[in-house]
C-alpha cells in the first residue's frame, strides 16, 4: 500500500470512530478528517475546493433558502396546524401515511427536497402529540431513500447507472421498468421500519434549544435554529404571495430534475435567486436559512470520499470484493455485486459508486455468458439503499442533524434495513430480470 492510502484508511478509521464516541460535533469531525488528507497530500487542494463547490452542496444550500422562503411565508406553520389537527385523529397512524406519502413522491420527484420539507412537519407534528420524534425522523429519510428506487426518475443514482449502461452498449431503462423490484423491497423495508423504529424512543433528550423551538412550533430544515430563533417566536401570519411563489418555484424545481431538463443543483440554485429577485425573501433572509453545520458536514465527508477513490482504494476494494466470483454462478455473483456496492455506498458519494460499480457489474455479467440486466438493476438498488451510516445518503444527514441521533442509532436500526433490503432484492431482481 502506498502512503496515501495507508493516511486515507487511518482517517476513514479515525473519522468513523470519532463519530461513534460522539463527543465532538460530526461537522468538526468531518472537516478535521478533511484538513488532515489537505496536509498529507492525500488530496489536492483543487479537489478539495470541488468538494466544497459539489453539486451536492449546492443542491441543499439552495434548498435550504427555498424551503426557508416557505417558513417566513407563513405556508409551513399552516401545514403544520392542519396536519396537527388530522393526525390528532390518528395519531402515531397519521404520521406513519405521512411518511408513506413522502415516500411515494420520492418516486417521482428529488428526494433530498421531499425531506427538507417533510422532516420539519414530521417533528414538530409529533411533538404537538407528546411522542417522540426520534421514532419518525429516521423513517422519513429511509423511506424516502427506498421510494426513489422504485421508478428509474427516482434518484439520480439510476439516472446514472442508465445513462453509463447505455454507453456500454446496453439498451435504455424505461421509466417503470425497475418498479416492481423497487416497489418489493420499499414496502419490506418500510414494514421493518413500521415495527422497530419504536426501538430509537427515548435514547437521547433534545436539546434546550431544540424543546424551545417545539413550544414556539418554529419550523427550521436542519435541526436547530435558522438565523436567528427570535425572530420566529411568534407564529407567522400566511403571506399569500409569498407561499405561492415559493411553492411553485419549488414545484418548478423539482419538476426539472424529475424530468432531466436540468440539473437539480441547477434548476435549485436557480430557484433561490428567483425568490430572492422577485423580493420573497430578503438576501439576509436568505442567507439566514443556510446551514452551514450540514453543509459543511457533507463537504468533509465529500473529501473523504474522494481521497478512497483518488488513491485507488475505493477501485482495489470493489476488484477483490468481485474479481473472483468469476467461478460462481451468476446468483452468487449478484449477491456479491450488490453487498460490495451497499458497502461502497455507505462510504463514497451515490455518484462515485454508480461510476465505479456499473463498468464492472456489465463486465461480470458477460464474463458469466448473462444478461447485464439484474446486475444493474442491483446497482441501482444497492447505490441508494444505504442505511448504517448517517453519511450514505443525503437524508440521513439531514435527519441525523435534526433528531439529534447518535451515530449508533443508525447502526442499530439501519444495518439489520441493509440486510433485509439486500435479501429481498436478491431474492426478486432475478424474477424480474431473469439471467
Amino acid at each position: 500500500m502506498t502512503a496515501e492510502q495507508i493516511i486515507t484508511l487511518l482517517v476513514l478509521a479515525a473519522v468513523v470512530a470519532a463519530l461513534i464516541w460522539d463527543k465532538v460535533r460530526a461537522d468538526v469531525v468531518a472537516l478535521a478528517g478533511a484538513a488532515v488528507l489537505l496536509i498529507s497530500g492525500a488530496v489536492r487542494p483543487s479537489e478539495v475546493q470541488g468538494a466544497f463547490g459539489s453539486p451536492a452542496i449546492v443542491t441543499l444550500a439552495s434548498l435550504f433558502v427555498i424551503a426557508h422562503a416557505m417558513e417566513l411565508s407563513g405556508l409551513l406553520d399552516l401545514l403544520i396546524r392542519r396536519a396537527v389537527l388530522v393526525c390528532r385523529r390518528t395519531g402515531a397512524a397519521g404520521l406513519w401515511v405521512l411518511i408513506g406519502l413522502c415516500g411515494g413522491a420520492s418516486s417521482f420527484l428529488n428526494n433530498t427536497p421531499i425531506v427538507v420539507l417533510s422532516a420539519p412537519v414530521v417533528r414538530d407534528v409529533a411533538t404537538s402529540l407528546k411522542l417522540d420524534p426520534k421514532q419518525f425522523l429516521m423513517p422519513l429519510s429511509y423511506v424516502a431513500v427506498l421510494g426513489g428506487c422504485c421508478t428509474l426518475i427516482g434518484t439520480s443514482t439510476n439516472l446514472l447507472v442508465d445513462d453509463m449502461a447505455r454507453s456500454s452498449g446496453q439498451p435504455p431503462f424505461g421509466i417503470f421498468e425497475i418498479t416492481p423490484v423497487g416497489l418489493i423491497v420499499a414496502l419490506a423495508g418500510g414494514l421493518y421500519l413500521l415495527v422497530f423504529a419504536r426501538l430509537l424512543k427515548g435514547q437521547t433528550e433534545p436539546s434546550p434549544q431544540r424543546s424551545i423551538q417545539h413550544h414556539v412550533t418554529h419550523l427550521d430544515v436542519a435541526g436547530d435554529s435558522v438565523g436567528d430563533a427570535t425572530d420566529f417566536a411568534v407564529e407567522r401570519p400566511l403571506a399569500p404571495f409569498k407561499a405561492v411563489a415559493s411553492v411553485l418555484v419549488f414545484l418548478g424545481v423539482v419538476t426539472l430534475a424529475a424530468f432531466n431538463v436540468a440539473p437539480i443543483a441547477a434548476a435549485a440554485f436557480a430557484g433561490a435567486v428567483l425568490l430572492i429577485l422577485i423580493r420573497v425573501i430578503r438576501p439576509e433572509e436568505a442567507y439566514g436559512g443556510l446551514r452551514p453545520e450540514i453543509l459543511m458536514l457533507i463537504a468533509g465527508m465529500v473529501v473523504l470520499g474522494i481521497a478512497l477513490e483518488q488513491t485507488g482504494l475505493a477501485a482495489a476494494a470493489t476488484d477483490r470484493l468481485i474479481g473472483s466470483v468469476g467461478g460462481f454462478g451468476p446468483l452468487v455473483a449478484l449477491v456479491l455485486l450488490y453487498g460490495a456496492t451497499m458497502l461502497l455506498t455507505e462510504l463514497l458519494s451515490n455518484a462515485t459508486v454508480a461510476v465505479l460499480v456499473t463498468p464492472v457489474a456489465v463486465a461480470l455479467a458477460e464474463s458469466l455468458g448473462v444478461s447485464p440486466r439484474p446486475f444493474l438493476v442491483a446497482v441501482m438498488v444497492a447505490g441508494s439503499a444505504a442505511f448504517a451510516t448517517p453519511f450514505g445518503y443525503q437524508t440521513n444527514v439531514l435527519v441525523y442533524q435534526m433528531g439529534g441521533y447518535r451515530y449508533l442509532d443508525f447502526v442499530k436500526i439501519g444495518l439489520p434495513l441493509n440486510i433485509i433490503t439486500w435479501i429481498v432484492a436478491v431474492a426478486t431482481i432475478p424474477w424480474f430480470f431473469p439471467f
